[in-house]
């Protein structure tokens, strides 16, 4: 019990300083990221008319993420005020991600078991984890759901001489017939979720018996996880054409120049990043589990010589994970942006073997010559690794209360803007349609295609996607000077009505938003 209330109050005192921060330098909460005004949005038209539409009246298949907007809609329908919902949900996603993780470093570490404690604070106050749990979007979700997978899976192995002696709490088949389930319910939380999916159906394959009762596994779990999918996918089929959401194609799309880059040089970015390491550059670090990197080799170098000799995937499995994870994203969509978001599902994987490997490299031996070297060894690690994470925290604090600050100032302040001064059937054409969406609630043209993806075969060329906005219905641009549709802007349609004039984007070195009415030919 005690482990639990460390834990717990290490993720209050986490989540209530990026919130408390974040209230006290822009003065009132909010989100990150315009994304999470998406799923805002999303949520609140489902709760509303009960089906998945951004625009009321138009179905859309733009959302990535359809349990996240189940989970949010809840809230709406309970009537709770959208933020706390928000954030509670976050916090608690990242306390089961917590508890998984924990109980994921029992099953691989059972020798460290009574250090599982040291697992959970970690991953509360790692400062990026923070950041997902209270940025309004599906990421510690994502993390939860897959580390619990991790633990299932892992209780259906044979660890050998690392076996503790544990038995699953279910009878075979419930246990993989929950195993499916929750991997259908992770693709639905994110698509890239099909990583750690194949890897655990691979797993199944290779394990020791006769091949049909191996099938029989497989295809148990398989069939489970393609329940709670099929209505996505033919809900996205019927919208779209594909079983995939329009997202996936128009974040390709919109950074097809990033994959002319050799996809090596691709990997090794994203996965410097997602270890600690800074988005540009080799030098520095962008959170405390960089530390982590010698601890997570020695651990990953002793779970794959375990894994080779039992010829099983098993303690190599959250790693394979991790490191597919990051290749995907290499592959597809190699950015860095917003601290690396589309990587941080995954980060809990590093710690878990950074921490362990690090646990078994210092504590596991003691006496001899070497004892009191060995102990200063212990003690200076402890405190700088101690030091460094408190201090990320702050600074992770600092960050997130930023990114909010300059989400209020730019993209919120011009969806009220347009709620007040723009007719209900105003058609707005802009690239970032979350708080626009959501507090203007006007007909929208997304010029980066999440919703209208007719303009995704264009988003390359910014004379085409000028021009479909001069040919289109819009009676309003929104951009931001310097940006994309300069073409459109300096045009003699177009009339400036609005901009934010908010000054901390300015500091930041970015543009103010501003709002164009565009006239008729």
């Amino acid at each position: 019990m005690w482990r639990w209330v460390m834990v717990v109050g290490a993720c209050l005192v986490g989540v209530g300083l990026f919130l408390g921060v974040s209230a006290q330098a822009g003065g009132q909460l909010g989100f990150p990221l315009d994304d999470a005004w998406i799923h805002q949005t999303y949520a609140r038209n489902l709760a509303r008319y009960g089906r998945f539409e951004y625009i009321p009246g138009v179905s859309s298949a733009g959302s990535t993420s359809p349990l996240w907007t189940l989970l949010l809609a809840l809230g709406y329908l309970l009537g709770v005020p959208y933020l706390l919902w928000t954030y509670l949900v976050g916090g608690l996603s990242l306390l089961w991600l917590a508890g998984a993780a924990m109980a994921a470093w029992r099953r691989l570490w059972p020798a460290l078991a009574a250090k599982d404690w040291l697992a959970g604070v970690t991953l509360v106050l790692m400062w990026p984890l923070l950041w997902a749990a209270t940025s309004g979007m599906e990421t510690l979700l994502f993390a939860a759901l897959g580390m619990q997978l991790v633990v299932l899976y892992l209780h259906e192995q044979r660890l050998g001489d690392w076996e503790i002696g544990e038995s699953p709490h279910l009878p075979i088949s419930q246990s993989l017939i929950l195993l499916g389930f929750l991997s259908g319910l992770l693709i639905l939380t994110r698509p890239e979720g099909v990583v750690l999916v194949a890897l655990v159906l691979f797993g199944l394959i290779i394990q020791p018996g006769d091949w049909s009762a191996r099938a029989k596994r497989v295809l148990l779990v398989a069939g489970t996880a393609v329940l709670p999918l099929l209505p996505y996918f033919l809900f996205n089929y019927w919208a779209n054409g594909s079983l995939w959401p329009n997202t996936m194609a128009a974040k390709q799309t919109e950074y097809a120049v990033l994959l002319e880059q050799f996809i090596g040089w691709r990997l090794a970015q994203l996965l410097w990043l997602s270890l600690g390491g800074p988005a540009n550059g080799w030098q520095g670090m962008s959170s405390a589990h960089l530390l982590l990197l010698p601890g997570l080799l020695f651990a990953g170098w002793q779970a794959l010589k375990t894994d080779w000799a039992n010829r099983q995937l098993a303690r190599t499995l959250p790693l394979w994970w991790a490191g597919g994870h990051v290749l995907l994203y290499a592959w597809k969509l190699p950015v860095t942006y917003q601290h690396g978001r589309y990587l941080l599902g995954v980060l809990p994987v590093w710690i878990l073997y950074g921490l362990a490997g690090w646990l078994l490299l210092l504590f596991m031996r003691q006496g001899g010559r070497a004892g009191r070297g060995l102990w200063l060894a212990q003690k200076v690690a402890q405190f700088t690794f101690g030091f460094v994470l408190l201090f990320f925290l702050l600074q992770g604090a600092v960050a997130y209360a930023t990114d909010v600050a300059i989400i209020e100032g730019e993209m919120v302040a011009v969806g009220r803007w347009l709620a007040e001064n723009t007719p209900p059937d105003a058609v707005i054409a802009t690239h970032d349609i979350g708080a626009i969406g959501y507090f203007a609630e006007r007909p929208l043209r997304d010029l980066a295609g999440l919703i209208t993806p007719e303009i995704i075969p264009l988003l390359a060329d910014e004379t085409a996607v000028s021009a479909y906005v001069l040919d289109s219905d819009a009676d309003c641009l929104v951009t931001a000077p310097g940006w994309l549709y300069t073409a459109v802007t300096e045009s003699d349609r177009a009339t400036l009505r609005f901009t934010t004039e908010f000054p901390l984007t300015r500091q930041q070195g970015l543009n103010n938003m501003a709002v164009y009415q565009l006239r008729t030919r």
